[in-house]
């Protein structure tokens, strides 16, 4: 298995028959407004381009996994960091099978987007050859997570291939433990980027809950989701120096934008 980091949640998991893209946002630096007006500098996202291999590793994609995307219905709330115009775009006009909570399927229809498969939390459904099953991400603490609309980690078994956890954007919860414990993945991909608004507590797991995590995963662990959203503070190397500090280092590996890595 190959997973190729492209920004922030969007990567594509590559194994020997099929190339899966999570999350698409695929649109220019800038193209998106900006997610903190007061707690951290007022800039458009994303903040970087997409890597110069981008548009290479994207030709080989056959089918997309979406953790979120709509907000009550409302196409001006959408969560764009995860699915953008750009990311819409690319997946009308190739007719990608797509794969995503069933709550989120009836909006993402009326945009024309090829929904195959439709999940419930906890219950497992084949999948190109193997099985998935989506984990409850509770996008924030406090009263926030009830207007950030949650969506869903994903747990992945493709034949053959390490078995997969994506955590979504998601605080630390028992559910996230659970998939971590009962579930055994190979890999794990974690939000790590600590986005926080201008109103609310963090809406991903802060430092604490980040290296929780690393702790308890049973294997690697690759953080994802840093620099590249105005609301998202921690970065790589922040991110790394407290690995390091509590001896963590070895389980995590922080992919640059455009990396690739082979498990």
């Amino acid at each position: 298995m190959k997973i190729h980091h492209l920004r922030s949640a969007t990567c594509v998991i590559e194994s020997k028959r099929h190339s899966v893209l999570i999350d698409p946002m695929l649109g220019v630096k800038g193209s998106i407004p900006t997610f903190s007006y007061i707690r951290f500098k007022p800039r458009r996202n994303p903040l970087v381009d997409l890597p110069a291999n981008a548009e290479s590793i994207l030709e080989k994609v056959t089918g997309c996994l979406i953790t979120h995307s709509q907000k009550f219905g409302i196409k001006a709330l959408q969560h764009t960091d995860h699915l953008d115009i750009s990311g819409e775009n690319f997946l009308r006009e190739k007719n990608i099978p797509i794969t995503t909570l069933a709550r989120d399927a009836k909006v993402l229809k009326k945009y024309g987007l090829n929904i195959q498969t439709e999940l419930e939390y906890w219950k497992p459904e084949p999948l190109l050859g193997g099985e998935i099953t989506a984990i409850p991400a509770r996008h924030g603490h406090s009263w926030i997570h009830k207007f950030m609309a949650n969506g869903a980690g994903y747990f992945l078994q493709l034949p053959d291939e390490p078995s997969i956890y994506i955590s979504g954007d998601t605080v630390y919860t028992s559910d996230v433990e659970r998939a971590l414990i009962e579930l055994k993945p190979d890999i794990a991909i974690m939000a790590a980027g600590t986005a926080t608004l201008d109103i609310s507590k963090p809406i991903l797991m802060p430092m604490d809950e980040l290296l929780r995590f690393v702790r308890t995963a049973p294997g690697i662990v690759v953080a994802n989701h840093l620099e590249a959203l105005n609301h998202c503070p921690t970065t790589r190397e922040q991110l790394k120096l407290e690995l390091k500090k509590n001896n963590l280092l070895s389980k995590v590996c922080i992919p640059n934008d455009g990396d690739g890595l082979t498990f």
